[in-house]
């Protein structure tokens, strides 16, 4: 008896003391990141397209990220979007009057965050579809950026590197 006492007194404590861990805080993201080109791998169109400035605001609930990227009419565009860590899909506008549908999640151990998103396009009668998966982590104080796309175009990968 005194030894299952000893051996339930192992199983037992350890997982109420793992009950009261918190799950480890995300990276910051917040500022203001500028592409290198030079260390990116954007593909054949990524690099017409590519966000050339991305600036993030982070709390515990939410980021907000505006990307200024190369319009289709020449210029510069800028969309912004404030997604939830909480799973809830976020609508937001882009390429004019596009409708975007994203979500946003940590990895368990705070060092990713997952945007996926869906791009719902108009043009010229034309409806089509975008749907995409961007990977956001740091390291060394950089920001990389790697999205999977999927378009009617195929599919594409591109890894954008950008620093502060």
């Amino acid at each position: 008896m005194q030894t299952f006492k000893k051996l339930l007194l192992l199983i037992v404590a350890p997982a109420f003391i793992l009950s009261f861990t918190t799950a480890p805080d995300p990276i910051n993201l917040a500022g203001e990141w500028k592409l290198n080109e030079g260390k990116s791998e954007l593909g054949e169109f990524g690099s017409r397209f590519a966000a050339r400035t991305i600036k993030v605001e982070q709390t515990a609930t939410s980021i907000t990220i505006s990307k200024t990227a190369p319009s289709f009419n020449g210029g510069d565009q800028t969309n912004t979007e404030t997604l939830s860590f909480d799973g809830k899909e976020t609508e937001s506008t882009v390429f004019g009057s596009a409708k975007k549908k994203s979500t946003a999640k940590w990895s368990d151990d705070g060092k990713t965050l997952t945007i996926k998103y869906k791009i719902a396009m108009e043009r010229n009668g034309q409806s089509s579809e975008f749907t995409g998966t961007e990977t956001w982590t740091l390291k060394d104080g950089v920001l990389l950026l790697q999205t999977d796309s999927s378009s009617p175009r195929g599919d594409m990968t591109t890894k954008a590197v950008y620093e502060k």
